[in-house]
């Protein structure tokens, strides 16, 4: 008996071996794409935030270093219930490991609770709301690109800072409109300025002319645009139609995209002050970059901050995937391995990844060039300032985030 004891023990221990270095050696991870692919933030995300992913995975040559990668895509539509069953099929069923992209607040949201949930992994490089590295933050969760606080403490406060000490609020009326205006009013009113009116609108609107009438009236000097996509091309269009900006009140981009001024023309945009923190033309990282991504996108488009947020993340997950050598279906895990990793890539430069999971580095306040200021396709900006990152987005000191010690 007392044989077959330690035979047994025996087995036990070297199947237990077997299988530690079975898992230590997993190199098998499935990526998803989860973004808008036919909604009116298709051309700041969607197919173009697909190939970002798959340049990243081709320039990281982890293929060459025994990794085997999947990608997949899928569209939600711009509904929160939808992201969510997208995200759990690939949870449970296609055993996705990591979420990109992930446009829409409402869907961030919602993902980044099932994502908890399940220990898997989502970069956000789409959505906007702060709430996500606030009191929604979570260990697996990273928040990339750009939030609300930071398009509010740029934007917001260099406009307060020139004279638009009044302000109206233009909101979709979701849970990215309601973060916008929520922290773009506490740095307007921080800063000495005065909130005199706000109207909500639905998300993919057609029609603003009641909401930008209401705006005319208010006499407000500012009119902040807390929407996106669509909505903001649709709005500035209009408003330009209603004679809004000739009449004397200017129109805040709270959150633009390149996209939406290369829709717009530089006819109707120039002179809008926005906040970034990528720009295809900064210096030679980003050129070299834009030009293969425009390449492959048959030259219709330069990448918007959102698709270059979904390649540089990736960058960094596979950079914490090689330093842990395998097993990467800890999600938890993997992203403490990222926080604690120094980020560094052409398209973001030096940055880093605080505990409750924000990603740090400047932020940039342009202004849309006058049609006769631009050399050729694309070239839209120009450079007003800089905010180095420490600075761009919110303190910890402030943060409701459970992760963060006080």
């Amino acid at each position: 008996m007392k044989n077959r004891i330690s035979v047994f023990l025996i087995g036990a221990a070297l199947a237990m071996a077997a299988n530690g270095v079975a898992l230590a050696q997993d190199k098998t991870i499935k990526i998803g794409v989860l973004t808008d692919n036919s909604g009116l933030y298709s051309d700041l995300g969607g197919a173009g935030s697909t190939l970002a992913a798959q340049m990243a995975i081709e320039d990281s040559g982890m293929a060459g270093k025994g990794w085997k990668i999947d990608l997949i895509s899928a569209d939600h539509q711009n509904k929160p219930d939808i992201g969510a069953t997208i995200a759990r099929q690939w949870i449970d069923v296609e055993k996705v490991d990591i979420f990109m992209d992930v446009l829409n607040s409402g869907v961030a949201l919602a993902v980044n609770n099932l994502v908890k949930e399940k220990n898997s992994i989502m970069i956000n490089t789409g959505a906007a709301s702060s709430d996500l590295t606030n009191a929604q933050c979570s260990p697996n969760t990273i928040h990339w690109v750009y939030d609300t606080y930071m398009l509010a403490n740029s934007t917001g406060q260099a406009l307060v800072k020139a004279g638009g000490d009044t302000w109206f609020f233009l909101t979709a009326d979701y849970a990215f409109g309601a973060a916008l205006e929520r922290d773009t009013t506490a740095v307007v009113v921080k800063s000495g300025g005065k909130v005199i009116g706000g109207v909500k609108h639905p998300l993919n609107s057609s029609d603003f002319s009641s909401f930008l009438l209401q705006a005319q009236a208010s006499k407000a000097k500012i009119i902040g645009m807390a929407n996106a996509g669509g909505d903001t091309t649709n709005t500035i269009k209009q408003a330009s139609e209603f004679g809004i900006v000739a009449g004397g009140q200017k129109l805040a981009g709270l959150l633009l995209f390149i996209t939406d001024v290369h829709s717009l023309g530089l006819k109707v945009a120039q002179g809008l002050n926005f906040t970034e923190t990528f720009y295809w033309d900064l210096n030679d990282g980003t050129r070299a970059f834009s030009k293969r991504f425009s390449e492959r996108m048959k030259n219709k488009a330069e990448p918007s901050m959102v698709q270059a947020g979904v390649y540089s993340g990736l960058i960094h997950y596979f950079k914490a995937l090689e330093a842990m050598g395998g097993n990467p279906h800890d999600g938890a895990k993997v992203v403490a391995k990222m926080k604690e990793l120094p980020t560094d890539d052409p398209l973001f430069g030096k940055g880093s990844i605080r505990v409750d999971g924000r990603k740090i580095h400047p932020a940039y306040l342009f202004e849309v060039k006058k049609p006769e200021e631009s050399k050729g396709p694309w070239d839209y900006y120009k450079l007003v300032g800089t905010t180095p990152g420490d600075q761009a987005f919110r303190p910890l000191s402030e943060s409701a985030c459970p992760l963060v010690k006080k």
